[in-house]
């Protein structure tokens, strides 16, 4: 009788990553508390995650090469401050901290100028520039010095990676380049921002534009100042990052024509219900005839067959112009906490991949 052989599980050598998180708002208080209830979630990635380090404008800063116990500063309310714990201050000192905390990867989560990109933008040079690997969710440093900063990573031996900057946890830069290798990539059009196209939902169900903006603001949706969203320029930001990132081009936001929903009325909205069409807000980015490439930000009445027609509330959507499967479309949410949350495991695990491949090589 043959001797039973019993397979014992391969050992799994568990990396252990030091996080510093800039910015202490809703996603990267949403990452911290995966980190703290969900270990087994990076266990079985390979990987461990240890907050290190954490700065805030309104909580300051806190630096503990131990680790830091997330349940205690998560439950800290509002107000309070960091000073008086060990390692800690009431100032954020953003560049120290970043420059000097025992950190592997500097996590930029803060609220960013559309304008300049700034802060993000120093605190990514910050970071990369003292051998740290970055992900964040901000548009600004990604739409206007991506390229430069990217080189800078590659330059320094790190990562700078920014999935949630433009679908929030829904992929698009990394499926394009992982799922549509061998295609040509021709167009990227999209519903980038589902405030707007809430508001022409609800517009579609006989509300004024004022009364449709209101109701997003009332259910979060919207901010208190809706300008961004509603004026297009959101979309401008991410319009900029798909047609540099995917495209090969190199345009700069304040090259995308940009016409937001300002001036979209109720009776267009139903003139076109009655023909068949949707108004959505649209971002495209387009490889033209002579491989110059257009962008754009514009309302359209999209015709029911559409790909994007379909897409209602808050979500968003993508929809990539290939030479061989015609439009390959993927949609998901576009904002929420925990949804963005997700893009920085999703950018972590990228980094995970670059320094073991690193590593084997």
């Amino acid at each position: 009788m043959e001797d039973s052989i019993t397979a014992l599980p391969k050992e799994i050598n568990v990396t252990t990553y030091n996080l510093a998180l800039i910015g202490f708002g809703g996603v990267n208080r949403a990452l911290a508390e995966l980190i703290r209830d969900e270990p087994q979630r990076f266990a079985s990635l390979g990987f461990e995650l240890r907050v290190v380090a954490i700065t805030d404008l309104a909580f300051g800063s806190l630096v503990q090469g131990d680790g830091i116990d997330l349940a205690a500063v998560l439950a800290m309310p509002r107000g309070s401050s960091f000073d008086g714990l060990p390692g800690g201050s009431s100032d954020p000192r953003n560049e120290e901290v970043i420059k000097n905390s025992p950190a592997d990867i500097v996590v930029e989560a803060t609220f960013t100028s559309p304008i300049d990109g700034e802060p993000a933008v120093s605190h990514v040079k910050w970071a990369i520039e003292s051998g740290r690997h970055v992900v964040t969710t901000n548009k600004g440093p990604v739409a206007l010095h991506g390229t430069q900063l990217s080189k800078l990573a590659a330059n320094n031996g790190v990562r700078f990676e920014y999935e949630g900057a433009v679908m929030s946890g829904t992929p698009v830069i990394r499926l394009a380049h992982k799922m549509l290798g061998g295609l040509e990539l021709n167009a990227v059009q999209g519903i980038l921002n589902g405030t707007s196209n809430y508001v022409l939902g609800r517009m579609e169900a006989g509300l004024h534009l004022d009364e449709a903006i209101a109701e997003a603001q009332a259910l979060g949706y919207a901010e208190a100042d809706p300008t961004a969203d509603i004026g297009g320029s959101d979309v401008r930001l991410k319009v900029a990052i798909l047609a540099n990132e995917l495209l090969g081009a190199t345009i700069h936001p304040n090259d995308v024509e940009t016409t937001g929903i300002q001036d979209i009325k109720s009776d267009d909205v139903a003139q076109a219900l009655t023909g068949g069409f949707r108004w959505k807000l649209i971002g495209e980015a387009r490889r033209e005839s002579d491989g110059s490439i257009t962008a754009s930000v514009q309302p359209i009445a999209l015709p029911a067959d559409h790909p994007l027609a379909g897409i209602s509330g808050a979500t968003n959507a993508v929809s990539f112009t290939t030479d061989l499967l015609g439009a390959v479309t993927v949609s998901g949410p576009g904002a929420g906490r925990v949804e963005t949350a997700y893009a920085l495991i999703s950018d972590i695990i990228a980094v995970d991949e670059f320094a073991k491949g690193a590593v084997r090589a």
